[in-house]
């Protein structure tokens, strides 16, 4: 009688670019990631060694890039099938997948056409007034600004989030059911990728206002659109994102 044999195939990595310092990722934060990640693959999350501490405007989005441009290529070179930059602005995005051929997903982008399929219209509820301007900004570049019914804040830090996590819940449930009510929203984003972890309690302090809607975690679903395009095999286009032509660039030793 002949044995059974199981074959374990290799895990897919997918890397999450958290394009802060520091570089460690909380601990309740990279299980939400792996949690999110689907059969067959593996979350690595990494930081930056330089840029800023949280990102609440264009200026501190920009001085992420070029750290974010290197980790994404080191996550290329060392086997990664996914990456996605962790972050509603999507710093360098479109930079990263001018280089890199692996797909390269941002929750920013990903979050706000999941929420265009979802409903008719959709509103982001972020964290500062600073990042009111620049979020529709992304949704005019990605072709969204028709369906973007508003844009509100709850007036919290990022790096106050955990610290007043039932605080940052109240407000979030708070300006979703106003975006409903007011806006014409039939679909909330988070508009910040700190706020990991807050969609399902917000669905659910909706639905005991009597407001069923689909609430989009931006880390999560980025997460979960990367896997599906690696099992897709698939990847942006080259004559959308093609390579940047060859020449000397100076200070930038890892290129």
């Amino acid at each position: 009688m002949r044995g059974t044999y199981l074959v374990t195939q290799p895990l897919s990595d997918i890397c999450v670019i958290t394009p802060i310092v520091p570089t460690e990722a909380r601990p309740d934060t990279k299980r939400l990631y792996e949690e999110a990640a689907p059969a067959g693959f593996r979350v690595r999350v990494v930081g930056l060694d330089r840029g800023p501490t949280s990102i609440e405007s264009e200026y501190e989005e920009s001085l992420a890039v070029p750290d974010v441009l290197c980790k994404a290529r080191q996550a290329e070179s060392s086997g990664c099938a996914a990456i996605v930059i962790s972050c509603m602005l999507d710093p360098g995005l479109a930079a990263a997948r001018e280089t890199i051929s692996v797909p390269v997903v941002g929750p920013g982008h990903v979050a706000m056409h999941m929420a265009a399929l979802l409903g008719s219209s959709f509103s982001i509820v972020t964290v500062t007034d600073s990042l009111v301007a620049p979020l529709w900004r992304r949704a005019a570049l990605y072709g969204l600004e028709h369906r973007l019914a508003s844009v509100r804040s709850i007036q919290m830090p990022v790096l106050a989030l955990r610290e007043h996590r039932h605080q940052a819940l109240e407000r979030l449930a708070d300006l979703s059911f106003r975006t409903i009510q007011d806006d014409g929203a039939s679909v909330v984003v988070l508009g910040c990728t700190g706020m990991a972890g807050m969609a399902h309690a917000t669905e659910i302090e909706l639905q005991r206002r009597q407001c069923r809607v689909p609430v989009i975690d931006p880390t999560l679903t980025a997460i979960q659109v990367a896997a599906a395009l690696v099992n897709a095999r698939l990847t942006h286009s080259p004559i959308a994102f093609p390579r940047p032509p060859t020449k000397a660039v100076i200070g930038y030793d890892w290129i």
